[in-house]
């Protein structure tokens, strides 16, 4: 494991991505950050917006071109969409690595990614270059990459639901279902009707019913586990809770005879952030509350080809900040858990 302290910067780091990144980060030993950056916010101190961090973090915000972001190690972008894509590439020409939080570089087909987020991609040469940052599946990649693309939350939690079962080829391919639910914390901290809390509480519905812009990015992936194109109907939904992913997921069995658990429990046998639960559990989003694991319980009614997956992560962990920070430690060959080896929030 290397000793060297790395020095971090973080683009965007208002939103509740970037502050969660700054929560786990001030904590993780091998990390000192650098530079901080924020347009709204310049020359605030850090702990004046987010009190919580007081003690903990002496910086003031600087603006998004700081030219102290070209002396760190490795520079994560926890901006909105269409943002990073024009100032990665000047850092990366200054030798500094890369983990973009966003879905910039997430999609390898420019005019798939132009379709989705309606602008044309300003680094398009980059797309192949980016790894995306699932370690479950990219580990390698990601420890030799200067860019790596952070997974998305729905994505994340969909993936490794159902890689398992796509790597073995033991499920039909065409008649996969996501139905996938979220806290408002998803939406982001800005200003916005449909996150107010008025509009959210006591209620529960689906959104981007006809199509949302992780679909692509969840096929993409099914695809590269699989071998070969998925089809896969995904439904989001929001509920009224701070934190969480909670994702149900079904699949039709090829032959009924096959141990479904022990080809999760194999799967995941090494993987220090997912869990795969005992047959007869069921996760919940409050067992991962600021955790960085992803839960998993599978369940096969008996001679039923019919098989229903349930995968839980925290969407500002597992499903952003803290799996940026698995792929830092991956690529600068630290101990993958550190800053993460953290026990969820309870109650």
């Amino acid at each position: 494991m290397s000793s060297k302290i790395l020095q971090v910067g973080i683009v965007g780091a208002t939103g509740y991505t970037g502050v969660e990144l700054l929560r786990l980060l001030v904590g993780h030993e091998q990390v000192a950050i650098h530079v901080v950056t924020s347009n709204s916010e310049k020359d605030e101190a850090v702990s004046d917006v987010f009190p919580s961090l007081s003690g903990y973090l002496h910086l003031k915000f600087s603006e998004h071109d700081s030219p102290a972001l070209t002396e760190c190690d490795v520079v994560f972008f926890a901006t909105p969409h269409a943002t990073s894509m024009y100032k990665i590439p000047e850092l990366l020409n200054a030798n500094v690595r890369i983990i973009d939080l966003s879905a910039d570089f997430r999609l390898q087909d420019a005019e798939q990614w132009q379709h989705w987020y309606g602008v044309e991609h300003a680094a398009p040469e980059l797309l192949k270059r980016a790894v995306y940052g699932l370690p479950e599946i990219n580990r390698e990649q990601i420890s030799e990459a200067d860019l790596v693309a952070n997974p998305g939350c729905y994505p994340t939690a969909v993936s490794l639901g159902l890689l398992p079962l796509l790597e073995e080829g033991v499920v039909d391919l065409n008649s996969l279902i996501a139905d996938a639910k979220s806290g408002v914390s998803g939406a982001g901290r800005k200003a916005a009707m449909g996150s107010l809390f008025s509009e959210t509480s006591e209620t529960f519905k689906a959104y981007g019913v006809s199509g949302h812009r992780h679909l692509p990015e969840i096929c993409q992936t099914l695809s590269l586990c699989s071998g070969q194109a998925v089809d896969i109907t995904f439904v989001p939904h929001l509920v009224p809770m701070v934190r969480g992913i909670f994702a149900t997921l079904y699949a039709h069995l090829q032959q009924t005879d096959i141990d479904v658990i022990n080809i999760y429990t194999a799967r995941y046998s090494n993987e220090p952030f997912v869990e795969v639960l005992p047959k007869g559990s069921q996760p919940d989003t409050r067992a991962v509350r600021g955790t960085n694991m992803c839960r998993i319980a599978v369940s096969q009614s008996q001679d039923s080809e019919k098989l229903v997956i349930l995968s839980v992560i925290d969407n500002l962990v597992k499903g952003a900040a803290g799996q940026a920070i698995q792929n830092m430690n991956i690529m600068f060959g630290l101990d993958e858990v550190i800053g993460l080896n953290l026990p969820a929030i309870y109650p």
